[in-house]
């Protein structure tokens, strides 16, 4: 492949994730090219994405000669398979959150990444929202001195429980492992490692056979980081809540980048991802306002493909991944056993983990 050339994507899954976040965010990223999909529905490909070859098995479209980026956007418990085939096979590979379904299975990938020399980074897209932009700049200003209770929540309000794997038993199913990677990598990012993690999830819908509810606090040496995920919001609840020494600063209304990707919004058109719910901030001058930045996900892609060109990192590195995975695990150990627990990371990850945050 010439310097110029993209790199091309192999999509595997194309249920929600896939069809929804991935194909158009690659799409919309120059440099990379969405070459291949795996998927069992060559139809509902073909209509979307009629230039993109299908592959009906999985494990093909993993070591597929076409494609040089994997991009793995599967049920939870084949994240670990396909990664370590593609990863044997030399290819890069982005894997959709939760990385693994377990801290042995990420520290193995990590090291399998190593040896093969490719990039494995796991697509927290997240990072890019407005909302998150919002808060991290306001903590970052200092204008709420040193934070003391930080809240975030992804609430919907879904009575009725759906007809698909995430909310169906079996491994890595149920809103913890659906959306805490999303609020426990947001955490990490601005606060670092906790020192130990406090849970409780609940079932509360009628016919619900997994969590739909989880409440789970990072504790840092004073701060304390609440992480909030519930299916029965109707609303009333603030996306982020912060209060420092100095002042508090709420995000009422969440990023709007899923919203209008499920509206067809093509990543790029004018709107894409502004925020019109302006920053609210409380102090000793009372409240006032200020906007939120425009969140925008397709970073995330940039960022993956200069790193595999070598002209940058990789926006989500296998240590973060581990991290964040003996954080969740953590949390599930926590609400079994009813006591807070220490995520089992050892010395040298934790200060691995610390110098690489310093680095971002």
């Amino acid at each position: 492949m010439s310097e110029t050339a993209p790199f091309r994507v192999a999509l595997i899954g194309y249920g929600f994730a896939g069809k929804t976040f991935h194909a158009p965010l690659i799409a919309a990223t120059p440099g990379l090219e969405l070459a291949l999909i795996g998927s069992s529905d060559a139809a509902k490909v073909g209509a979307d994405v009629p230039a993109a070859a299908v592959v009906a098995d999985p494990l093909q479209a993993a070591i597929d000669p076409r494609a040089d980026l994997i991009v793995i956007a599967t049920p939870n418990h084949s994240h670990a398979p396909l990664a370590r085939a593609a990863l044997a096979a030399g290819k890069h590979v982005v894997v959709d959150k939760p990385f693994t379904l377990d801290l042995a299975e990420a520290r193995e990938l990590a090291a399998l990444a190593q040896r093969h020399g490719r990039l494995l980074s796991v697509f927290q897209n997240r990072r890019w929202d407005s909302d998150y932009l919002g808060v991290k700049q306001a903590i970052e200003s200092g204008r709420l001195g040193e934070i003391a209770h930080f809240e975030s929540h992804i609430d919907r309000f879904r009575p009725q429980v759906r007809e698909r794997w995430r909310e169906q038993a079996g491994p890595g199913t149920g809103v913890w492992w659906d959306l805490g990677p999303h609020l426990a990598d947001q955490a990490l990012q601005l606060f670092g490692l906790p020192e130990r993690v406090f849970a409780s999830l609940a079932v509360q819908r009628d016919g619900a056979v997994v969590a739909d509810w989880a409440h789970v606090v990072l504790e840092y040496p004073r701060l304390r980081a609440i992480l909030h995920a519930g299916m029965l919001a109707a609303g009333g609840v603030a996306r982020f809540l912060v209060h420092g020494r100095d002042g508090s600063v709420v995000k009422a209304r969440a990023d709007r980048q899923e919203a209008q990707l499920l509206a067809g919004l093509a990543p790029g058109a004018p709107g894409w991802g502004d925020d019109p719910d302006d920053l609210q901030w409380f102090g000793a001058d009372g409240e006032t306002r200020s906007p939120t930045p425009a969140g925008d996900q397709r970073r995330y892609y940039a960022a993956v493909r200069d790193a595999i060109a070598g002209r940058g990192a990789n926006p989500v590195t296998p240590l973060q991944a581990v991290a964040l995975m003996a954080v969740l695990e953590a949390a599930h150990a926590s609400a079994a056993q009813g006591r807070a627990l220490a995520p089992a990371l050892s010395e040298d990850e934790r200060a691995a983990f610390a110098r690489e945050r310093g680095r971002s």
